[in-house]
């Protein structure tokens, strides 16, 4: 009797959560076609890799079928998963009203373990573990981390030129740039794509896949996961010189088009390699065989309690209607509104010159800022000369929908071969500004001053505080702020000199 009570509470929590998981993928609609859009379309984050990342943790799941089955079978319904699902359904609201992705793909990770545990228990629930965090791998972060990209470029480009030195070859760098000036002159630039933190992240999706299925300890697999960092940067590093030796000895029109174009492969080829001989290392220094587990004789439906078998029925169709009610209200959220921009305006400030043709090219957008910033991002910019001769270059940066249209100067600056140095704070203006000392090898020294605002009024010099108080506006309020960073870069002036031109130009919105 109470077997064939289990078997029915067992089917109510299966067709349960069989109705969540399909209620699940309408919810999350939304999130499957942006991350698709991500995957097929983005250059600036080069998910490419990221289809096979659901493909590999379904097959974890299956491989792990002969523990999956009878956990299922010996579970029952708990209000710690369900409990445990809160935070993760949160922010799987905050994430698609706010039209934050990477906010709405961490509760569809965090539901793929607490789902299970609410309705199977947390003997199931271990078994999504491993999958359900190998999709952390489909979140893009290149754009997110851009700070850590400056910091690669500096690596690859230093790594590489002390190799390319330690080989005889006469070469120097300049900011990311590896230059050399001798017969076959060239300059490899490693640019933001070539930093190496987009194959970082595809490597260490590979990593960790590798080292699961090759390590039989999660300490061992953790080691070798680790390693995947540094045999990122060595693969990316093997490119770089491989790209430079070419163009020291051939054509640096073809090193640096063709082959360069092509030569990505070299870093998966390296990288591969020396993972493959790091899992090989690890088994040599881990030489104890691990004795395999002994099998522990499990029956096929736990006992239940027969007072509780009401409960077994209940519970498990609650759950799934509050699931569910969820899910349609994330499926079915208003679109965000869109802020309008805020409208700028260059001041006229006496005594300056603003000889609009005479700084024609000064003020001219480049083509990098043109090809990295997306389509709906305005930037205008103007000269100021003052009596002294000091150059003030301003610039209005008018960021649209996407989050990526305004960075900070660090980023781009070292990028350039400028040294920056001695950042700061302060008030001119009325509004904060965060100044750096910046000099280019060769060039005058100046600085960089900048601040951010937006439509409805906030003003912060802080890059940190601006993305999460935008991340605050998509998410709550369902608004998509239009932010606005100004910046003034001033070579041949003392900082009283940009403090009290700041100060003139005062009311420019």
């Amino acid at each position: 009797m109470e077997k064939r009570e289990g078997e029915k509470l067992l089917s109510v929590a299966v067709a349960a959560c069989a109705a969540t998981a399909l209620c699940a993928l309408y919810g999350f609609s939304g999130m499957f076609m942006r991350a698709y859009q991500i995957f097929a379309f983005a250059e600036e984050e080069d998910m490419s890799f990221g289809w096979f990342v659901p493909l590999f943790s379904i097959y974890v799941l299956w491989t792990n079928r002969a523990k999956l089955v009878p956990a299922i079978r010996r579970g029952g319904f708990s209000f710690a998963g369900l409990l445990a699902s809160l935070p993760f359904l949160g922010l799987a609201l905050l994430g698609t009203r706010g039209v934050q992705l990477r906010l709405e793909q961490l509760g569809f990770i965090g539901l793929c373990v607490t789902v299970p545990w609410t309705f199977f228990g947390w003997r199931c629930a271990r078994q999504f573990l491993f999958p359900a965090a190998y999709l952390l791998f489909c979140i893009p972060l290149a754009t997110f981390l851009d700070i850590v990209t400056i910091h690669l470029r500096y690596l690859a480009s230093g790594t590489a030129l002390a190799v390319l030195n330690g080989f005889g070859f006469e070469a120097v760098r300049e900011g990311t740039a590896v230059i050399s000036r001798g017969a076959h002159a060239f300059a490899v630039d490693v640019a933001e794509p070539c930093s190496g933190l987009r194959s970082l992240f595809a490597l260490m999706a590979l990593t960790a896949g590798y080292a699961y299925f090759n390590q039989p300890t999660w300490l061992r697999r953790g080691i070798l996961f680790a390693c995947s960092v540094p045999l990122a940067v060595a693969g990316n590093v093997a490119r770089i010189v491989s790209i430079c030796v070419i163009a020291s000895g051939s054509d640096p029109q073809f090193a640096t088009g063709f082959y360069h174009d092509y030569s990505g492969y070299i870093v998966f080829i390296v990288a591969i390699a020396l993972m493959v001989l790091m899992g090989e290392v690890i088994d040599r220094l881990f030489r104890t065989p691990v004795k395999p587990a002994a099998a522990v004789a499990e029956p096929d439906v736990a006992p239940v309690p027969v007072p509780a078998l009401w409960k077994g029925k209940i519970l498990p169709v609650l759950a799934m209607l509050f699931f569910v009610s969820v899910f349609i209200f994330q499926a079915i959220t208003p679109a965000a509104t869109i802020a309008k921009a805020p409208s700028v305006s260059f001041p006229t400030i006496e005594g300056f010159i603003t000889d609009d043709e005479k700084f024609a090219e000064q003020q001219k957008i480049s083509e990098a800022e043109l090809k990295i910033l997306p389509k709906d991002t305005e930037v205008v910019k103007k000269v100021y000369v003052a009596p002294s001769g000091a150059h003030f270059l301003v610039s209005f940066v008018i960021g649209g929908t996407s989050r990526a249209s305004i960075h900070r100067p660090e980023l781009c600056l070292p990028s350039q071969g400028y040294v920056m140095s001695n950042p700061r704070n302060f008030e001119a203006g009325g509004r904060p500004w965060h100044a750096i000392d910046i000099v280019k090898p060769g060039g005058l020294p100046g600085m960089e001053a900048y601040t951010f605002f937006n439509q409805a009024g906030f003003r912060t010099a802080s890059h940190t505080r601006r993305i999460w108080q935008d991340v605050l506006d998509r998410s709550v309020l369902n608004r998509v702020d239009r932010w606005v960073m100004l910046a003034v870069h001033v070579t041949g002036a003392t900082e009283p000199e940009l403090k009290a031109f700041l100060e003139r130009m005062g009311g420019f919105e």
